[in-house]
């Protein structure tokens, strides 16, 4: 009989095998450009995680599938750098069958040790952390195989299903909020990020939140108005980005300026203009604030109001893999609508750490110490600079994943993710 955390562990699983189940060989291998990874070694690197991080310590004696793996799906060579990514489209070996097979092996080896060792605090934190872990790269998957894909003139479709129009949506309206002395970050006995913590207290001035996320038809209006061609709508940076990027959000396509469609996970489509726009930069967004006489949201005005909702939204659990249009209910009962789910929200605040932060938590056992502190290094404290933090979820992550403290980061010139705008402004 497996443990309860094993259990977690298989669902877990078998969600990022059914992903790949309905690819070929051939996707699988592929990098279509360097920031992403081929779905073979998004495979390898969950099997990596556990295989390095718990069964090297906790097996006696520890023999590894193969050597080689221990740095071939890592994420960081020996002396700690990052593994060069761009490299990873060159490993035509391992076949997908046997990376399929060493997933299957240390499946098999943890199910023993955590029935083994059910009892042992560190072993527990690790296996959430690895499964949590695993969320993320289910995201990653379903993002790089969309770049993959609209890269092949057969615009193939991930998912065959149609996507139903949105049909009317409600108007976008300004939802005003008092500001004062708040408090953010993690607070309760469950998991988060080293990166959501301490919890500590920001005074915020009056401010003002969009009720929905902005559509591909605002957008759109944006583009009409020449908002790509006037250079004192764009940061000097974002300027210099713009002239070596086609001027629409990443999967906009059109032969002659108009009847655009959109290349999604279901193929292309024709662009709904009511549904949210997504894959744009921080460049852009900011760009767009700046057209409609608004701004980003900080990410302290953001998860003010997000601690106050439920956390409802389009995320990857109903697999969609695309944005739901604004919920009319949401609206009426005075809500935010798509807060949580469909579009990641850029901010305006850079990603660093909190007063206070320590990337280390409490450690029940002093000899993995150095263990735990590798294992978290995967994460967040040596991206802290030249990024900006995005808040909410997208259509393509899982809701288990998403708390209104949970801190995402990607440098501006991003679109690959599934990014959208918020709207803010000061109170008038």
């Amino acid at each position: 009989m497996s443990s309860p955390l094993f259990s977690e562990y298989a669902s877990i699983r078998d969600r990022t095998l059914t992903l790949v189940n309905c690819l070929n060989d051939e996707d699988c291998c592929v990098q279509s450009m360097p920031e992403t990874s081929p779905i073979k070694w998004h495979l390898g690197h969950v099997s990596w995680f556990f295989e390095n991080f718990i069964l090297r310590h906790y097996e006696s004696p520890f023999k590894p599938f193969h050597p080689f793996y221990l740095t071939m799906f890592s994420s960081y060579n020996r002396s700690g750098q990052t593994h060069p990514d761009p490299r990873r489209g060159l490993f035509t070996r391992p076949s997908l069958s046997t990376v399929r097979e060493y997933g299957a092996n240390v499946s098999d080896r943890l199910k023993r040790l955590l029935g083994e060792h059910e009892e042992d605090e560190m072993l527990h934190m690790l296996a959430v952390l690895g499964m949590h872990h695993e969320r993320q790269h289910q995201e990653l998957m379903l993002v790089d195989i969309k770049h993959l894909f609209s890269c092949n003139p057969l615009s193939p479709a991930y998912r065959s299903a149609k996507l139903p129009p949105a049909g009317e949506i409600s108007p976008l309206e300004w939802h005003p909020y008092s500001g004062g002395l708040v408090e953010i970050g993690y607070q309760g006995k469950g998991f988060s990020y080293d990166n959501e913590s301490p919890r500590h207290k920001c005074y915020l001035e009056p401010y003002q939140l969009a009720s929905r996320l902005i559509t591909n038809g605002e957008y759109l209006k944006f583009m009409e108005a020449g908002g790509y061609d006037r250079p004192e709508l764009w940061l000097t940076e974002g300027w210099d980005w713009k002239i070596t990027v086609p001027s629409h959000p990443l999967y906009w396509r059109s032969n002659n300026g108009s009847d655009w469609q959109e290349f999604t996970l279901n193929g292309a489509i024709p662009l709904d203009p009511n549904l949210p726009v997504i894959h744009v930069s921080y460049y852009e967004a900011h760009a767009f604030a700046r057209w409609a006489d608004a701004r980003l949201p900080t990410e302290v005005e953001w998860e003010n109001v997000a601690a106050q909702q439920e956390i409802r939204g389009s995320f990857a659990d109903n697999n969609r893999f695309h944005p739901d249009p604004a919920q009319v209910e949401a609206a009426s009962a005075g809500q935010l609508s798509q807060l949580y789910g469909d579009a990641w929200e850029w901010t305006t605040s850079s990603y660093g750490a909190y007063t206070g932060y320590n990337p280390a938590k409490p450690n029940p056992d002093e000899s993995m110490s150095m263990v735990w502190e590798e294992a978290v290094g995967e994460y967040n404290s040596r991206s802290m600079v030249n990024q900006n933090v995005l808040r909410g979820g997208s259509c393509v992550t899982s809701q288990e994943w998403i708390r209104s403290s949970f801190r995402n980061f990607f440098p501006a010139r991003t679109c690959r993710q599934f990014t959208g705008i918020r709207l803010a402004r000061d109170a008038s």
